[in-house]
């Protein structure tokens, strides 16, 4: 199969296993993800074509996001963004741009998040203006998750519009910027009960019937949080032990050390 290519020599075998990370990192099996990730990027590394180098780290830094591992995600992300750059990239560069803003903000390393924040603006405008949407919607969802990292509400808020804009025919895509819209509306400067948990509601719904089990352990959170914060210990208890367990099952330690109270 190695030795098949398409789309003018890039092979199969990368772009397969590429498609099989997101897929299984969406379901949480993060341990076939993981084995298929190596594989990408041993299969990739030689053929020394950017497009795919780039689609095997792409693919292998959004099981660590998905993760919550931060430092692995951007290292992923930087080492294949500091190769040489083609033409036939320009597609992949606001996601990766923007997953390495996600990260860096997570890390704490607020400068260069914002930077990463301003490149992948400018790009995805580019991107806008020449009608090109592949990936629009994952780029616009990540930089907005860096903006709340960063405690640009406003910013992260236009983004995660964006987001759900671009992704009308892209459901899992929809969900993530839902969640984020979710996330916005409660948080503490911009409380909104009502409309944080009617986000987080549409995001679960449209998760569980896709079976995007971190997705649905971060709804589940967010709503444990916010029916804490309104005065509802019994709904949000329930809600918090699902986050909890879904959670340990899928060993996302960055998520069990959220300090959940159950």
């Amino acid at each position: 199969m190695g030795a098949r290519v398409f789309w003018a020599g890039r092979p199969p075998s990368v772009f397969g296993r590429a498609w099989l990370i997101m897929s299984l990192a969406e379901l949480g099996r993060f341990a076939e993800a993981a084995k298929y990730a190596k594989e990408a990027i041993q299969l990739a590394e030689p053929t020394h074509h950017a497009h795919t180098i780039g689609w095997a780290h792409m693919a292998a830094s959004m099981l660590h996001l998905f993760k919550g591992e931060w430092a692995k995600a951007r290292s992923l992300v930087e080492d294949w963004m500091n190769t040489p750059r083609t033409l036939d990239v320009a597609v992949l560069l606001p996601w990766a741009v923007a997953s390495s803003a996600w990260a860096l903000a997570q890390i704490g390393d607020a400068g260069q998040a914002l930077s990463r924040v301003r490149e992948s603006e400018q790009l995805l405008d580019r991107q806008a203006a020449k009608g090109i949407v592949g990936h629009r919607s994952w780029a616009y969802y990540a930089v907005g998750r860096a903006c709340l990292s960063l405690g640009r509400l406003d910013e992260a808020r236009e983004l995660a519009g964006r987001s759900a804009e671009s992704s009308k025919h892209q459901p899992g895509f929809k969900a993530h910027a839902l969640r984020l819209l979710g996330d916005l509306a409660s948080h503490p400067r911009q409380f909104d009960a009502q409309g944080g948990e009617a986000y987080y509601r549409q995001a679960l719904e449209l998760a569980q019937q896709h079976g995007m089990r971190p997705l649905v352990a971060h709804c589940h959170l967010g709503l444990g949080r916010l029916y804490d914060r309104i005065g509802k210990p019994e709904l949000a208890r329930e809600s918090l032990t699902v986050a909890q367990t879904m959670y340990r099952d899928m060993t996302m330690h960055f998520w069990l050390e959220q300090n959940l109270v159950v």
